[in-house]
């Protein structure tokens, strides 16, 4: 199924990939897919309503004629689009449903103003919708220069899209979609498409750890409070025996990207009173203040070493006060670990993924990380491989926090070998993860990989965590046999002197004219010298 979504979206990428970058028309692609899922959704809650199989309804043309049908009593009409409303939150006009618009695309009378009224109504009529469509702006001049070119652009876009199956994909279609777009144009999105997208293997890894032990909880918080897509916040339910009952806290501070987020989390059927979701500066300003503001789980992929103002009135911060000094102006790796560490319940987990730097480095996050240690507050060290995230090659490190430790120890793992090596991008497999998850759960030492260190052990480390000073993975070459090599030697120049005999005949008897005696010659002289 992914391979042929992948297939689908390079397709239709196809008609926009000359007009602009990657980071512009995956917002038109995304956004296009979203309003598909809508529309479907529609039509299939329809036939639901209507008690008809969806076997007998199975295609949009019999779904939209049966919509079609009922609306056409104003009685029936006026109960379906109050159900509608009640049950998925929306309704949508048959003659802007996604179908419709593709069929009229196939007979090119396809009007890029009945899409935009389609945009209009939803985000103005729901607020769940407002702001979503903002960025596929149908007036681009990159589209085509004159509204016909726009027509024609979208026509084809839309055409292809319509074949992609939201419904029945399995899994994440807009984290699939997004995942995929950007690591297809990486090199021509850059680093900014990588910036909000934590790989689906780290991203469940994460969701393992800070499920466990908190599996059966009755009700569950999930806050990610620099949440790029969502899909972070998403991958923890997958760990939980109520998925249906969790609570999603979000914050983001770029507009189009807290939009992808909202979109990703309404695809997933999480409804509206679900998700407290905040378009933001987490570190200028903290959020959430008002109850709750602690959660179950914090999960964290922030910008690495990103600048914030590391202003002195920080220093009276709830956040940062305890900590002695504030994370310094040119990275706030610091800042938001701190952030999401007070936002977690005394019974939580958070786990964060930061560059190794702040494992070790000194001076303000030296102070911070000691505070941190003597407080018991980090309780594992994960050392990722390189090359895992879109945009940066750098190895990265998962730290895991929780409260309320009488313990001071900390369990390092150096998962840092296991990958699968890609063209681009390393992957992690599901041994990769069950081995960190496994070792993550027995909290034992294992050789050349894990290590539970003692808080006196850390202490005599001067606090510095860097992950080689607990786990030694040195591998000791094999001894050289000198006269196995010896042997082997000989053996090549024998072989050396067989072929140059054979080429030395060769060379002999060739027929040449009189330009190139001289070469001839000196080949020759060469191999009696060597003789």
């Amino acid at each position: 199924m992914g391979a042929e979504l992948n297939q689908k979206l390079f397709s239709a990428a196809d008609n926009l990939r000359s007009k602009m970058d990657a980071s512009e028309y995956k917002n038109y692609l995304l956004g296009l897919i979203f309003y598909k899922y809508l529309s479907d959704k529609l039509l299939q809650k329809v036939v639901e309503l209507a008690d008809m199989s969806l076997e007998e309804y199975d295609t949009q043309e019999k779904q939209t004629e049966l919509y079609r049908e009922l609306l056409s009593d104003e009685e029936s009409k006026k109960d379906l689009i109050a159900t509608l409303v009640d049950t998925l939150g929306y309704d949508i006009e048959p003659e802007y449903l996604f179908g419709v618009l593709t069929e009229q695309a196939k007979k090119n009378v396809f009007q890029l103003n009945e899409l935009n009224k389609a945009f209009i109504q939803l985000s103005t009529e729901y607020v769940q919708f407002n702001g979503l469509f903002d960025d596929v702006d149908l007036q681009s001049k990159k589209l085509g220069s004159d509204d016909q070119q726009r027509n024609v652009t979208i026509t084809e876009v839309i055409k292809k899209l319509n074949d992609v199956d939201v419904l029945g994909h399995d899994g994440d279609v807009i984290g699939d979609a997004y995942e995929f777009l950007i690591s297809q144009f990486a090199s021509e999105a850059g680093k900014k498409a990588g910036e909000f997208y934590t790989p689906h293997m780290v991203s469940d890894m994460m969701a393992q750890i800070v499920a466990l032990g908190q599996e059966e909880k009755k009700l569950f918080s999930v806050f990610d409070p620099t949440m790029g897509s969502g899909s972070l916040m998403l991958n923890v339910r997958n760990y939980l025996t109520y998925p249906n009952n969790v609570k999603y806290h979000g914050q983001e501070l770029n507009t189009t990207t807290y939009n992808l987020a909202k979109m990703n989390l309404i695809l997933h059927g999480v409804d509206g009173e679900d998700m407290n979701l905040r378009n933001g500066d987490t570190l200028n300003r903290d959020w959430p203040m008002d109850e709750p503001y602690t959660f179950d789980s914090v999960v964290m992929n922030p910008p690495y070493s990103a600048k914030w103002s590391a202003d002195d009135t920080f220093m009276d911060d709830s956040r940062f006060n305890r900590y002695g000094k504030l994370a310094p102006k040119s990275k706030a790796d610091f800042a938001f670990l701190l952030h999401g560490y007070y936002h977690l319940k005394e019974t939580g987990t958070m786990a964060i993924v930061l560059p190794h730097g702040v494992l070790f480095r000194g001076a303000a996050e030296g102070v911070i990380r000691k505070k941190l240690l003597e407080d018991g507050s980090i309780y594992a060290v994960i050392g990722m491989p390189a090359n895992l995230f879109f945009g940066t090659s750098i190895p990265t490190t998962v730290i895991i926090l929780k409260k309320n430790r009488t313990a001071r120890d900390v369990l390092f793992i150096d998962a840092s070998n296991d990958f699968i090596k890609g063209k681009n991008q390393n992957k992690l497999s599901e041994e990769n993860i069950e081995k960190i998850i496994a070792t993550y759960k027995e909290r034992k030492d294992v050789e050349k990989y894990a290590h539970v260190a003692s808080f006196d052990e850390i202490k005599e480390n001067d606090y510095n965590l860097n992950i080689p000073r607990y786990v030694d993975t040195f591998e000791e070459e094999e001894p050289i046999d000198l006269a196995v090599v010896g042997a082997e030697i000989k053996e090549l120049r024998k072989e050396k002197k067989v072929l140059e005999a054979s080429l030395f005949e060769t060379i002999s008897s060739l027929q040449f004219g009189a330009e190139n005696k001289e070469w001839i010659k000196g080949a020759l002289e060469v191999f009696e010298h060597d003789e």
